[in-house]
């Protein structure tokens, strides 16, 4: 009979776990390390279009220090940063949706159409300038929602994929909203060609940081990233919605009702991106018509999958694109196309994902193998014979 000898528990796990330290600087390992692997993978992607340029027979080397050299300019800094803005926006939209393992492709529907209401509604009332302000911000976000409640309703009543819901709902965003403007809310009293809604009365106009240059509306979007965080990843909300995306089965084994985190993580989805368009529609042209930028909700899915949907990095991500927005036009000086940025972009956004992907892959073999060497500390020598 083999004698049996016995390794206290307490013992064996305090020595197996000690390498791994604890949950906070374990996070803290991570998260160092994924940042590092996210700016290698952007270095990567500018040498990558370095190389393109040069095939090209450009000078990547004159082009990425004119960038530079202009980018950090005080109004091109300023620039940027009102470009970041509508981007964190998108991006909190769509990262809240990530977060459910829920893909809202429908972004850019939901905010064209909140603008469309919003700027409607907002013209038609008349409050004091603080409140009428807030009044519009409300509705756009009502309105962003009810837009992404479709989906919601689809998804959860009739177990339609969210990507074909959310993607064809924004084709039938762009009709309902051609119809709506062309119809019934077109400003028919001017006849310039600038076509576009009744103007805001001064009391609904977002005010500026800095005349010109920087809507107030970059506050709100960092209020909203801040808000993201502690809904997110701070709330006991958050924790059964990221419970709920990452094992829906299970979150129900616990008591949590997966249709009920689906519907409200597309509503809430759909009420951030309802803010999507206000820095142009309360901070420049004050009116739904053709100075609201379109593409922004497909843009915020690049920006969050580059900031691996983590406030911090969505935010530097909405910074990097602003810049590169910003820096564009300077290109043509060194006769360099625009149009590249969008080629870098896309680069970032690829290789970003590849390499954070091989880096994921790496740190869950490494976590695997510790946790088996860990167990297999804590285990009773006598329970292996």
């Amino acid at each position: 009979m083999v004698e049996e000898t016995r390794i206290p528990v307490a013992d064996g796990v305090g020595r197996g776990l000690s390498k791994l330290m604890t949950p906070k600087l374990h996070n803290s390992k991570n998260g160092l390390i994924t940042t590092a692997s996210s700016i290698a993978a952007v270095l990567l992607a500018l040498v990558i279009s370095g190389i393109m340029l040069k095939l090209t027979g450009k000078d990547p080397i004159a082009a990425y220090r004119k960038m530079i050299e202009t980018g950090f300019q005080s109004d091109k800094m300023l620039e940027a940063l009102q470009r970041a803005t509508p981007l964190m926006l998108s991006a909190v939209a769509v990262a809240i949706g990530f977060k459910m393992n829920l893909f809202n492709i429908g972004v850019e529907g939901q905010y064209l159409f909140a603008a469309l209401i919003a700027a409607v509604v907002g013209a038609a009332v008349s409050l004091p300038a603080p409140l009428h302000v807030a009044f519009i911000l409300v509705v756009a976000m009502a309105a962003g929602a009810f837009w992404a409640g479709i989906a919601a309703v689809l998804k959860v009543k009739r177990g339609v994929n969210e990507v074909i819901a959310t993607i064809m709902l924004n084709y039938v965003a762009l009709s309902v909203i051609q119809w709506l403007f062309d119809s019934f809310f077109r400003d028919s009293s001017k006849s310039d060609l600038n076509v576009k809604t009744k103007i805001l009365p001064r009391s609904a106009w977002m005010p500026d940081l800095a005349s010109g240059r920087l809507s107030s509306m970059f506050i709100v979007a960092l209020v909203m990233v801040f808000a993201y965080w502690i809904v997110v990843f701070k709330s006991r909300f958050g924790f059964r919605l990221r419970a709920s995306g990452l094992n829906s089965v299970a979150a129900r084994t616990a008591g949590i009702s997966s249709n009920r985190m689906i519907f409200t993580a597309l509503i809430i989805s759909g009420a951030v991106a309802g803010l999507v368009a206000m820095p142009s529609v309360l901070g420049d042209i004050h009116a739904y018509g053709q100075g609201v930028p379109d593409g922004l909700g497909f843009a915020g899915i690049a920006v969050a999958l580059l900031g691996r949907n983590h406030p911090v990095g969505i935010i530097a991500a909405a910074m990097l694109y602003g810049f590169l927005d910003a820096t564009a036009g300077v290109l043509q000086i060194q006769h360099v196309p625009s149009s590249i940025i969008d080629v870098i972009k896309a680069i970032i956004v690829l290789t970003v994902v590849i390499v954070n992907e091989a880096v994921t892959r790496w740190m869950n073999r490494r976590t695997a193998a510790r946790t088996s060497m860990a167990l297999q500390a804590a285990t009773p020598v006598g329970a292996l014979a």
